[in-house]
């Protein structure tokens, strides 16, 4: 029994939530989604609570079951709150510019790189160091992210390059001296 996929979710006020075949539609005040709805898979609306229940006890359901309601209660929380990452950039002459919907690095390289960001992401770059992503889909915010922050992974030894707001690097000790010389 998925302890997720039987959990209810109650819809913020503005939030409204429309099944048309195999896709939901979540509309709020920030916007809208739309995510699959496995086969297999209800969803009821009583009295503005949503549940979704699935018609058998088949391994493969059971396994979307809870998959399921974690991706509308994320679409649910997109359109009515909305979702932010925040990046760090740690390191000498490592920044970042917004022109336009570019963001533009450096990042340590001999060449500047950029970064087109894509539609439905909102950008706010502050002290040239600190990147504030903002948007009501979850997983492209995450995926934006992921993207940024491969540009120049955070090292172990310094700890130089881009970082997720909060993430401990886990660092290691440098050379402390060339053993063995006499």
């Amino acid at each position: 029994m998925s302890r997720i996929g039987n959990a209810p979710i109650k819809l913020p006020q503005g939030v409204d939530v429309q099944v048309a075949g195999e896709v939901l539609k979540v509309k709020g005040p920030l916007g809208s989604l739309e995510s699959p709805l496995p086969k297999g898979i209800t969803l009821k609306n009583e009295a503005g609570t949503l549940k979704l229940d699935r018609q058998s006890d088949e391994i493969a359901i059971k396994q979307k079951h809870g998959m399921a309601r974690a991706i509308l209660m994320n679409s649910v929380l997109g359109v009515s709150k909305g979702w932010e990452k925040k990046l760090e950039l740690v390191g000498v002459g490592y920044r970042a510019q917004l022109k336009g919907q570019d963001l533009t690095f450096s990042l340590g390289y001999s060449h500047e790189v950029k970064y087109a960001v894509p539609a439905g992401i909102k950008v706010v770059v502050t002290d040239q160091v600190r990147i504030d992503l903002n948007g009501i889909d979850r997983q492209k915010i995450g995926q934006v992210a992921a993207e940024i922050r491969s540009l120049r992974p955070p090292e172990p030894y310094k700890g130089k390059g881009i970082k997720y707001a909060g993430e401990v690097i886990r660092r290691k000790a440098g050379k402390t001296g060339k053993a063995g010389k006499k």
